[in-house]
């Protein structure tokens, strides 16, 4: 019987690449008739992939595919860290890792934000053992000439991880997501618990943001290495990361379609789970 649930399908793996030596947590739902997903999160107080992509593992793995949810270093059940180098980067190795790990020799990537990024850096290291990406809200660095930076969301994060509460919790999963009210209480709640459980995770990124505030470096110039079919889609509304980085991002990328949702913020797999799924599963079939 498949797993579906977040306990039947926790999985944890120590994953050692270079100096990197810790625990990591993921679930695995699915099987591989069609091949392998690895799903990549994002980085706000209380992130898992979990969370993150509760709407979007089932169906999926539904459509024939293993679904991999890794929980990057610093998040949820996965052992803390403090990254004084790009974020990007040390999750790209920990997913080399994973990946070696499981024994798997090519997979799909979706990223959201911090993931986008993520996947994006493993996908310049290791390009051979990446078919397809999805980016979500994120994959390159770079200031936007036409929003003030940091952003509004990205300064309520921030407040978040110095400040954990559920009113500030709520102050930014307000900016989140176009309709807030959308937002269910299991979801806060679930949110809320994994900032609660891991304070080292929280005091930890404050610590790494403080020795290293450009943890997710521009990688605009290299973006035409990437050869693989990228699909990257955007929210019109994100107030976190705006949508001129998805243009920007398309502009570098040689094989790259670009979709925008209408009344959508940050988290596109969440907030219009049902189409994004059919997308997702229509562009790796392709």
């Amino acid at each position: 019987m498949t797993a579906r649930s977040e306990a039947d399908s926790s999985r944890f793996v120590q994953v050692k690449a270079g100096e990197l030596d810790l625990r990591l947590h993921y679930n695995d739902l699915g099987s591989a008739r069609l091949g392998t997903i690895v799903m990549l999160h994002g980085s706000g107080p209380g992130a898992s992939s979990w969370a993150n992509f509760s709407r979007n593992a089932g169906p999926l793995s539904d459509a024939g595919y293993r679904v991999i949810l890794m929980d990057c270093p610093g998040w949820s059940k996965s052992d803390p860290v403090v990254c004084t180098g790009a974020r990007s980067e040390l999750n790209a190795r920990a997913l080399g890792g994973l990946v070696d790990a499981l024994g798997l020799e090519r997979v799909h990537l979706i990223g959201n934000s911090m993931g986008a990024h993520s996947a994006m850096m493993y996908t310049l290291l290791q390009p051979a053992r990446v078919g397809k990406l999805v980016l979500m809200g994120g994959g390159t660095g770079g200031a936007s000439p036409f929003m003030p930076m940091p952003t509004e969301g990205i300064k309520l994060l921030n407040a978040l991880y110095r400040e954990p509460s559920i009113e500030n919790l709520k102050r930014m999963m307000a900016v989140f997501v176009h309709d807030p009210s959308a937002i269910t209480d299991e979801l806060y709640q679930l949110r809320l618990d994994n900032m609660l459980a891991r304070r080292e995770h929280l005091a930890n990124f404050v610590k790494s943001q403080e020795l290293n505030p450009k943890q997710y470096p521009d990688v605009s110039a290299r973006l035409g290495e990437v050869t693989q079919p990228v699909l990257v889609i955007w929210g019109r509304d994100d107030r976190f990361v705006p949508l001129d980085a998805g243009l920007r991002l398309i502009a570098g990328l040689p094989n790259a379609d670009f979709h925008v949702f209408g009344r959508c913020g940050h988290w596109a797999q969440w907030e219009h789970a049902d189409r994004f799924n059919r997308m997702v599963v229509d562009f790796l079939a392709d």
